[in-house]
């Protein structure tokens, strides 16, 4: 009886083994695994060798449980038999029953749950010998096993690949934790979103945009480019349609000392133009720049019209952020008043607004604050209105040909951060 006692302890083990097995192998994060069996750990290897084939792993590791466990109850039987007579069938499956639940199951399983790498990779060694030495049986059991699936017209050759979805990626950054510091995360998210940023919503503005116009008088243009803040200018012949090629501050210094100074030295330190459509995505846009060996770009309308200028920096504060700390006490467009609200030009784009004040007015209509406050009222406001657009209240403060000059906002989000109400008008 001490041997057959022997054998139901060793076979409860191995019927642990195979429990942990299984969970720990399903358990195991197919990304980190991937990424262990790049920097070449064995256990890795071996681990994503039976995982390329699941339905093997199971077929083994399901047949090697079942029948350690009923070899073991059938043992127990045995054993109660001999001890207790008649009613002792009755006490194996009891005993037994509990023992297995702990010790083979619950147990085993919870702790390959917690440590999927450390259970997975050393019972891997262990599993493709078993494997090998049990594959007919296997072969025989996923024949079956495929014929049923069949019949009920489920094709496991065409199993969705495991694949992570933009969304999915924002989750995986969002619950790095401390892995990734927050200012990474953000940098990273921000990347996943430039597919859905264009170059118009960035833009700057050909109203806003400094330049040089060769038709101005020698004088003047030197003064311009003397006290420019800007590394490069767009040249044109007096508007910005007709752009003759960008200036780079660097390149003027060659001239602006020359006593003989003319238009043509300037021109003939000019660069040709590059435009660019502006319904391109900003990460087709950042590959773009990086390809022409460019830092600005002038943007197009569907028209050819030119409608502003993008340049790298853009495109990179998008990602990494404003270059300053605080963006609305450096911003022309935005003023804090001492109630809590803020001045904020009409011409400043909404994208700005948000990012400085940390704000979500909507983005998928027009771009500029003094667009979004029209599309509300619908009408062009011949005297000061006040609209509440979402969580904000808006005033119109200042009207000027036709736009909005100046506008005070006053955001209401922490008081109502239920989902937005409809636009309303007073």
């Amino acid at each position: 009886m001490g041997f057959l006692i022997s054998a139901v302890v060793i076979l409860i083990i191995f019927s642990a083994f195979f429990s942990s097995s299984e969970t720990s192998m399903m358990s195991l994060n197919r990304y980190r695994l991937k990424h262990l069996v790049r920097k070449g750990h064995k256990g890795a290897i071996k681990a994503n060798e039976l995982l390329k084939q699941p339905d093997k792993l199971i077929g083994v590791i399901l047949i090697g449980n079942n029948f350690v466990n009923l070899l073991a109850a059938s043992l127990a039987t045995i054993i109660a038999s001999h001890y207790f007579g008649e009613i002792g069938p009755a006490i194996a499956t009891a005993v037994l029953t509990i023992v297995v639940l702990i010790f083979a199951e619950v147990t085993p399983k919870t702790i390959a749950a917690i440590y999927p790498e450390k259970v997975a990779f050393p019972f891997a060694y262990i599993l493709k010998p078993i494997q090998v030495l049990l594959s007919p049986v296997v072969w025989l059991v996923n024949t079956i096993t495929r014929a049923l699936l069949k019949l009920l017209r489920i094709d496991i050759e065409n199993t969705q690949q495991e694949y992570l979805s933009r969304e999915e990626l924002r989750t995986v950054v969002h619950e790095s934790g401390g892995l990734i510091p927050r200012h990474r995360q953000g940098m990273l998210l921000n990347i996943l979103d430039l597919e859905k940023v264009t170059v118009n919503d960035i833009i700057v503005p050909r109203n806003e945009v400094t330049g040089i116009d060769i038709e101005d008088d020698l004088t003047t243009i030197v003064e311009q480019l003397s006290a420019s803040q800007h590394t490069r200018l767009p040249v044109y012949k007096e508007e910005l349609n007709n752009v003759i090629g960008i200036l780079h501050t660097r390149n003027a210094a060659r001239f602006l000392t020359n006593k003989e100074l003319s238009k043509a030295h300037i021109l003939q330190e000019t660069r040709e133009p590059y435009f660019v459509p502006e319904s391109t995505p900003l990460h087709t846009q950042l590959f773009n720049f990086q390809h022409q060996k460019r830092r600005m770009a002038l943007v197009v309308d569907e028209y050819g019209d030119v409608q502003g200028i993008v340049t790298l920096e853009d495109i990179l504060e998008e990602i990494v952020g404003e270059f300053t700390t605080d963006m609305w006490s450096s911003s022309l467009d935005i003023h804090p008043q001492e109630d809590g609200s803020f001045y904020i030009d009409g011409m400043a784009t909404i994208r700005e607004v948000n990012r400085a004040l940390n704000w979500s007015l909507p983005t998928d209509g027009p771009k500029t604050l003094n667009g979004l406050i029209l599309e509300h009222l619908e009408s062009i406001p011949s005297a000061s209105v006040g609209i509440k657009i979402h969580n904000y209240l808006v005033e119109i403060i200042q009207i000027k040909d036709n736009q909005i000059k100046t506008a005070k906002i006053t955001s209401t989000e922490e008081e109502n951060p239920a989902s937005p109400p409809p636009t309303e008008t007073k």
